[in-house]
């Protein structure tokens, strides 16, 4: 009996899986962490100790080039934002809100040009207003005139025309999301109590789009302080942003610690309003 008892083979504990391998959380990590620091920390990395050559800081910091360039960048990027928000706004309220034919293909739209590149505005911005354009040449064709009147395209205003007309959709996106949220029985019971539309607009729809005017406004202040193809491709005169000075000390006058200063300022501004656009688009639901 105690032989058999022996033999016998060990039980199986019921409702207890047996035990499998499994390989940790953190070996899953390593390869996308290896290639995002192949790719993007090593040249960052890169870039941050080649700026903190001697005096490299306190020389840029010290020119008349570097701090023009930094008004420039800042009064681009706050008056492009101004004028999409203020331009976002009244688009989205007519496409949300004012019903007309093709109103569905309009808001479609918008969300294939968010696709497009700035050069390409840029350039059919020249089509139109350049030197050699279709308004120009109309205009020495009416008139006789050696030249047109339309310059503004190589002054700081054809930049500025040319990132509102490019980023004004990046406003209208979350504008029209918010939009299409609203409950559309406030508007009803507003109308119906006689108010009129401005009120309406002030009173009821400007409170729902606050936030999500704060993260369009956001993006794009981020985006128009980093941008480098429209100012490049207007050939303005004189406009010389952060992304611009990088580019001429880089590869004009070959002063690398220069650049890299300029593109660690330009860095740091841009992850600091893009930390304050996660926290606005976050508290937006955008």
């Amino acid at each position: 009996m105690a032989s058999a008892r022996a033999a016998a083979p060990p039980a199986v504990t019921a409702g207890r899986p047996a035990r499998s391998r499994t390989v940790p959380a953190w070996v899953w990590a390593l390869p996308p962490v290896a290639v995002l620091g192949l790719v993007f920390l090593y040249p960052l990395g890169l870039v941050v100790q080649e700026s903190l050559a001697p005096g490299a800081y306190a020389e840029v910091f010290s020119s008349a080039s570097f701090r023009d360039a930094l008004v420039t960048t800042v009064w681009l990027a706050a008056g492009a934002t101004v004028g999409c928000l203020v331009l976002g706004f009244v688009l989205a309220l007519i496409v949300a809100f004012v019903p007309f034919p093709g109103a569905k293909a309009v808001s479609r739209f918008i969300d294939v040009f968010l696709s497009f590149p700035s050069f390409l505005i840029t350039l059919a911005l020249l089509f139109v207003y350049g030197t050699v354009g279709m308004a120009n040449g109309l205009w020495t064709g009416a008139t006789g005139a050696a030249e047109g009147p339309f310059h503004f395209l190589t002054t700081p205003w054809g930049v500025l025309l040319a990132e509102i007309t490019y980023f004004t959709p990046f406003v209208m996106r979350p504008l029209l999301a918010a939009f299409s949220q609203l409950d559309t029985a406030q508007l009803e019971v507003a109308s119906s109590l006689g108010a009129r539309p401005a009120r309406i607009v002030r009173r009821v729809i400007l409170p729902e789009a606050l936030p999500a005017l704060a993260a369009g406004g956001s993006l794009v202040l981020v985006m128009c302080l980093n941008e480098f193809g429209i100012v490049l491709f207007t050939g303005a005169k004189g406009v010389t942003t952060l992304p611009m000075l990088v580019y001429s000390k880089a590869i004009l006058e070959s002063d690398y610690a220069a650049a890299c200063v300029v593109a660690v300022v330009n860095v740091a501004i841009s992850v600091g309003l893009y930390a304050f656009y996660r926290v606005v688009s976050k508290r937006a639901g955008a």
